[in-house]
């Protein structure tokens, strides 16, 4: 039988879970569901340590799908959720958010998701004009851009070993999509 993660979240330890929980788990146990609870106690805008393992755990199909309580429990940006929910997704993960009627498994969810997605894009190049923007201001005010020049820019740096790094980066990053290439494809991009 497929089995679920319901996740909870709250901010501060002096609040509860117990009312995402309640609702949670009786959606689950009305629909049969076998579940695990995942609950984040405390969480910082950096830090989510019971999220991470979740979400390690939903890449390698540990469970069917994902149960939250809103929207806002699993992400803190539309981007952070747009990000996460689509690689869940590609993954043929349920994910169901209950307070906003949202199951991006069905057909209409899928729509929402698409819709959010693109709002999402558009953000992004909102953000991403105005940097530009900015850049071109602070250029023809003649400031300079870039870090200062320091101590170690006089002299000529070592190269041995970057091409080898950035190759196993751009390798371990496709492996965790999915993505499995030799490092000498990685090499030669």
């Amino acid at each position: 039988m497929d089995k679920y993660a319901i996740y909870c979240r709250v901010s501060t330890v002096d609040q509860t879970n117990e009312n995402q929980k309640i609702r949670l788990v009786e959606y689950a146990n009305q629909r049969g569901w076998n579940y695990d609870i995942f609950e984040e106690k405390e969480s910082t805008r950096k830090t989510r340590p019971v999220k991470a393992e979740l979400i390690s755990r939903l890449r390698i199909k540990d469970y069917k799908g994902v149960l939250i309580y809103k929207l806002d429990r699993w992400a803190r940006s539309s981007m952070e959720l747009i990000l996460e929910t689509q690689e869940l997704i590609n993954k043929g993960i349920d994910f169901i958010s209950i307070s906003d009627n949202v199951d991006f498994s069905t057909a209409t969810g899928k729509l929402h998701f698409q819709i959010l997605a693109a709002f999402a894009e558009f953000e992004r190049a909102l953000i991403r004009e105005r940097t530009i923007e900015g850049l071109r201001r602070t250029r023809q005010q003649g400031t300079q851009l870039g870090r200062p020049k320091g101590s170690k820019d006089k002299k000529n740096r070592r190269k041995s070993g970057y091409y080898l790094r950035e190759a196993k980066r751009k390798q371990s990053k496709d492996s965790i999509n999915g993505i499995n290439k030799g490092l000498d494809d990685y090499i030669d991009s």
